[in-house]
């Protein structure tokens, strides 16, 4: 939770989210083991297998006083949304910053979602950036330094066709940035609520 200061109620730093079930994670965490050996991989930041997820839309610092409206409208968003299907497929890269998975599957449904998720913060009042096509991925590691090349790992996990499960919920994630000034500590996610969609 964010301090508040000058009169401001506090915060919390909040994301709506898919998050993959455990089978689905054992999954990806066994195709991703033998990258831990290509050379390069020092030079990256894994995330924890428990921390993978698929990013709806991010909301920022959300004064407390704007969570119940939200989560009402989120609620409403996951009713309004059919369960869809989706796996974990293939892999890309933001640069030399970022290494991710790709998803397949029900991605108009996953999309249509991503932006419900977006018009429910619009609606409670929250200011969100310049809506752009969402592009679902999930983020494996950043660069400790300022590039790295990636290929290699994109290319070792190019082929990497993930089980199939069905997308049963949307959930609100707390994102508490690192305080402690330790170099390389990651953000903790905690989960806030979630929300069964297509009931």
């Amino acid at each position: 939770m964010s301090s508040h200061s000058s009169g401001r109620p506090p915060t919390q730093r909040l994301f709506a989210a898919v998050l993959p079930p455990a089978e689905a994670v054992a999954e990806l965490r066994t195709a991703l083991a033998p990258l831990h050996a290509l050379p390069g991989s020092q030079g990256l930041r894994w995330t924890r297998p428990a921390d993978w997820h698929f990013t709806l839309a991010f909301y920022g610092e959300v004064p407390e006083d704007v969570l119940p409206e939200l989560s009402v409208r989120l609620e409403r968003a996951a009713h309004r949304t059919e369960t869809l299907p989706l796996r974990i497929h293939g892999a890309g890269h933001f640069g030399g910053r970022a290494l991710w998975a790709g998803a397949a599957g029900g991605l108009d449904m996953l999309r249509l979602l991503a932006e419900r998720a977006d018009a429910a913060a619009r609606r409670a009042g929250l200011p969100m950036e310049e809506h752009r096509r969402y592009s679902p991925h999930l983020t494996l590691a950043r660069s400790r330094r300022a590039e790295v090349d990636l290929r290699p790992f994109t290319e070792a996990l190019a082929g990497f066709e993930g089980q199939r499960w069905e997308v049963e919920e949307l959930t609100l994630v707390r994102s508490s940035l690192p305080d402690s000034g330790v170099p390389g500590e990651r953000p903790r996610y905690e989960e806030v609520r979630a929300w069964p969609l297509g009931r």
